[in-house]
């Protein structure tokens, strides 16, 4: 190759006055091998330069506005962790800027008992949260990990403190134990709390274990299983349905019909991971049909790139939907390799974490 065939494929980065190097490269340049690794280009550092060398002017273009947006962020005085890095990543493989649509501080929700403060870190639950402000029924439908659940308990809890509903009405299908609970030990409480342990979970982050439980006496907080909402009007009250893909369809239909006078609803679940019996359609599918389109309802599709857990999660996402479209593929040219039970959508039933 000659000098001039060199020059040609390199792209020169600028690195500011003052830009914390350490902070941009990553511990042990984590952060480039990350660009290096999508891109396929050499990056490295020459003086104030980082030059950036690939085959492909895009690949170069590419891995170039990457750095650009991480250089920004930096400037900005916000941590770069790997799982920043790689959702910025990810997007601008998409063809999506972060910096653009980039999460601000008016964009927090609440603040943690500890201080910390809860706010989207994707511009699907951006979105989200977005929503949940505007409209007074909400569907967020997306794999686990998206923060469907703990995001909707911190808008609640922030709607209660600034008194723009009265109380919290969390709900859950009890549908492990078949909304017959009289064969496990204990009252009520004890046969249902381990099914709403989840969103206990996220209460006892938001307002402390203890706030939580005062609350709880005096009725401002409900978590109830989804079976005793029959019969209730709720008014004024923030009111989740979680895990409503194993709803039925007229379990459902009652739910959303408790909604009162000054009410909120939001309504979360993953339609790849239905446990309803077979022959059952989900609740959360039919709603999908039927309240698209509707005023005041939003549905908010959050999508793997959304996943702020471990990055083996979205690993372990992606690789189930390849299995599944590789089976739906192979179910539709007649071939033998499929589960024998599939689920309401159609589809096979992908093997499920118990929770």
């Amino acid at each position: 190759m000659t000098t001039q065939n060199r020059e040609d494929d390199l792209l020169r980065l600028e690195i500011e006055s003052g830009l914390d190097r350490e902070a941009l490269f990553g511990n042990m340049d984590m952060n480039l091998d990350l660009i290096r690794e999508t891109t396929g280009c050499a990056i490295f550092q020459r003086g104030d330069e980082i030059l950036i060398r690939g085959e492909s002017a895009e690949a170069r273009e590419k891995a170039k506005e990457i750095l650009s947006e991480l250089m920004d962020l930096v400037l900005r005085g916000e941590r770069l962790d790997q799982q920043r890095v790689q959702y910025i990543i990810e997007l601008k493989e998409g063809g999506v800027s972060y910096k653009e649509n980039r999460v601000e501080a008016s964009d927090t929700v609440a603040f943690t008992t500890k201080g910390r403060p809860i706010r989207p870190k994707t511009l699907g639950q951006k979105a989200y949260v977005k929503a949940m402000r505007e409209r007074e029924v909400v569907f967020a439908i997306g794999p686990a990990g998206t923060g469907k659940t703990y995001i909707a308990v911190a808008m609640a809890v922030a709607m209660l403190k600034a008194k723009q509903v009265e109380k919290i009405v969390l709900a859950r299908p009890a549908v492990e134990a078949g909304e017959n609970l009289g064969f496990l030990p204990g009252d009520l409480q004890d046969k249902v709390d381990p099914y709403l342990r989840p969103l206990y979970d996220a209460l006892y982050d938001v307002l402390g274990r203890e706030k939580t439980l005062q609350l709880k006496e005096k009725e401002v907080i409900e978590v109830v299983p989804l079976a005793y909402m029959r019969g209730r009007t709720l008014d004024d009250a923030f009111i989740i349905l979680d895990e409503a893909q194993n709803a039925t369809g007229e379990q459902m239909k009652m739910f959303l019909t408790r909604m009162g006078f000054g009410s909120r609803v939001v309504v979360t679940g993953d339609v790849t991971q239905i446990d309803l019996p077979k022959g059952k359609m989900s609740g959360l599918l039919q709603a999908q049909r039927v309240l698209r389109g509707v005023k005041g309802i939003a549905f908010c599709d959050l999508k793997e790139v959304d996943v702020v857990r471990h990055e083996m999660v979205k690993r372990i996402i992606r690789a189930y939907d390849q299995y599944e479209h590789r089976d739906r593929r192979d179910s539709q040219s007649g071939g033998e390799n499929r589960d024998s039970r599939g689920d309401r959508t159609g589809r096979p039933s992908p093997v499920r974490e118990k929770r």
